[in-house]
Order: C-alpha cells, then structure tokens, then sequence
C-alpha cells in the first residue's frame, strides 16, 4: 500500500480539489484526508485568458505568455493545497510517497493529437519536497486515445473496494459530463457525455454575476425550451459510438441567447441531462443505480431533472460512503501509484487507446530528475 496525495483542477474553473489515499494501484482504495480550495477571483480570470489564448496556439509555435503565466501562478496554487492539507492531516511530506498532479487542461484536441494540461511537475516536486507524477493524458493522445476520461479505472477500484456486485453506471458532472458502466465481470465502459457544469456556470456568471446557478435556483424558475433542446442535442457528438471525449467549448450557449436568464438556465440544465441519459443508449446492460459524483450533484434541480429522465436510481456519491467531491483528486492519486508500478492508466474501452498505455511523467523531489 502506498500513500498518495492527488491534485485535481477541473473544466469548471472553480478551483483546487487535493485527496490522500492509500492504495496497491489495483482494486484496494482508503480515502483519507481531503481539502478544497476555491480559485480566487485574480487566478479564475489568469487561468480564462489561458484558455482564451489556447484557442488560436498551433503546436509548433512556443507557449503564450498568458499560458506561461497561468502555469505558473497554478503550479504555486497547488503546492500551497498541499501544505495545506498535509498541516491539517498532522503529516510530513516523508509521509507521502507520491502526488499525482493533473494540472488544468487549456487544450484538449485527441483528433489532431494534442491534449495540454498545464502545471510545472520539476517545479511542485521542488516545492513541496515530494516526488510527483504529472501529464497524465499526452502517452494515450499520442498512441491515437481520445486522452480522457481518465477516472474509470478508479471508479472501478471504488465499485470493487465498496463491494458491489451489479451493474453500475458512474456519472460525473464537472464542467464536462462522463460516464463509467461498470459490469457484473468488472468490465469498463468509459466516454464523455456532452456538457456537465461550464455551460450552466458561464450562463449564470453573465446573467447573475455568480460563477454557478447556486442551489439550481435560477434552472427551477424557468422551464426548458424543448425546441432549443432539441436543436442542441442534433449534434453528431451524441449518435457517436464510444469511446469519445469533449472539450469544454465544444459546445456554445448561442442556441439559448434569445431565451430569458430563467428559461436559459432551464434548458441548460436539461441538454445536460439529456446528453447524459443519450449517453446510455450505448452502455451493454442496464445499470442497477446510477451513482452521481462531481459538483453538478449539488444542483438539486439538476438531479431531480436526471432522476425524472433515469426513472430513478440516482444517488449521490455520499449515498455509497464515496466522497462525491474528491473522487476526482482520488484518482489521481491513484493513477499516480499505478505509473509508479508502470500500470495501464487507459484501456482500449475507455480511451480508445490501440492497447492498454502507461503514462504519466515522473520529476524526483530536490533534483528535477525526470523520468
């Protein structure tokens, strides 16, 4: 068993999800300590100009300046999450064997081979004095993988370590929507949704001045417009077979411009849910529950849309005694001790990878080796 520290930044730009875990890497998990730390408002608008200037960033052109500058500043921001964490948990970072870093993806395009998750691997390892596994995705784009979801195999390490038999369906609504079925053999299913969180959190934060439709509020006084939905689901994304995988802007709020904050807010709510509930026409079995991790299970409109549209069998993470917020830092964690062991981090059912792919890159804590 080795302890781990994992650090997640995810597609809803909301801040720093940091998680210790002990794990062998295969099917035992304990969660431990966990902490997060929300962007300040200075780090949310550094980290939007980087994806801003990504957009127009051609592969053999150097970084721009306003990545460079948000790698930076994140890199910081996260070695500052660790020693926070570590002082509450009453740890040393001698009692850390690995962090695994994801960093925040500013450009994620599998079909011209290109993912970039920013975030200074040498430089964490020297700050915070412990070894870390980052660029977790680029072996797998490289090899012809979609990159991502990369979580499936830690939620079938937590299907197992929990004791479930049946099969079931993982969904976590980030700032994108994915799914993991896990079968009755343990067999993985894994792919991107359609749009989880950003869409709602970029419409409210323009109609209300808040970063997320806080409570689902907004979303429950309004009502969806079943045309605009209709029109936002005829995207060829949704009849592709899995494995497939998003970015964050590959989707646009402009079908919903005309519509007021309310009704705007409404029909957000439901292309999420609806993209989830397309999304399991191409799962093998029906799953026994529908397990709902991520920040998007805090929006309790959206989870009454998504119990409506499933028929039931939707729970929260907590439901499981999984901590719904940290499954994401978990498995980095996690996916860090498996490159340790040089283990898979991608399967040919998740990613779409030729073959099982290793990955990650290791930086050694003092002396910025890199393996």
């Amino acid at each position: 068993m080795i302890r781990a520290l994992g650090l997640m930044s995810g597609t809803s730009l909301d801040g720093i999800d940091a998680a210790i875990i002990e794990t062998d890497g295969e099917g035992t998990v304990r969660a431990g300590a966990s902490l997060s730390v929300p962007y300040k408002p200075e780090e949310r608008l550094l980290l939007s100009m980087a994806l801003e200037a990504a957009k127009s960033w051609e592969p053999d052109e150097p970084m721009p300046e306003e990545i460079a500058e948000a790698e930076r500043h994140l890199t910081l921001a996260n070695a500052i999450a660790v020693r926070t964490l570590l002082a509450d948990a009453g740890l040393k970072p001698a009692d850390i064997s690995i962090i695994g870093f994801h960093g925040q993806t500013v450009l994620h395009q599998p079909e011209r081979r290109r993912t970039v998750q920013i975030g200074l691997g040498d430089v964490l390892a020297r700050l915070t004095g412990i070894d870390v596994v980052n660029d977790f995705r680029s072996a797998d784009v490289a090899a012809g993988g979609q990159g991502a979801p990369l979580v499936p195999l830690y939620h079938q390490a937590l299907a197992r370590s929990t004791g479930i038999k049946e099969p079931i369906a993982i969904i976590n609504i980030g700032g994108v929507g994915n799914i993991t079925y896990v079968g009755t053999d343990g067999s993985l299913i894994a792919f991107d949704t359609g749009p989880g969180n950003a869409l709602i959190d970029d419409w409210a934060m323009m109609h209300t001045g808040e970063p997320l439709d806080r409570d689902g509020a907004l979303a429950l006084a309004g009502e969806a417009d079943m045309d605009v939905l209709e029109k936002l689901m005829d995207h060829a994304f949704f009849e592709a077979p899995p494995p497939k995988s998003l970015d964050r802007f590959s989707f646009s709020p402009e079908a919903v411009a005309h519509l007021s904050p309310v009704d705007g807010a409404a029909t957000l709510t439901a292309f999420t849910v609806e993209a989830i509930a397309r999304g399991l026409a191409h799962v093998p079995g029906i799953p026994s529950r529908f397990v709902v991790c991520g920040g998007g299970r805090r929006n309790p409109t959206l989870m009454s849309m998504l119990s409506k549209r499933l028929q039931g069998g939707v729970l929260p993470a907590e439901d499981l005694g999984w901590k719904g917020d940290d499954v994401e830092a978990e498995a980095f964690a996690y996916l860090a001790v498996r490159a340790l062991r040089g283990l898979p981090l991608s399967l040919p059912a998740t990613t779409g990878v030729p073959e099982p792919m290793p990955g990650g890159r290791l930086h050694r804590a003092g002396h910025g080796h890199k393996e």
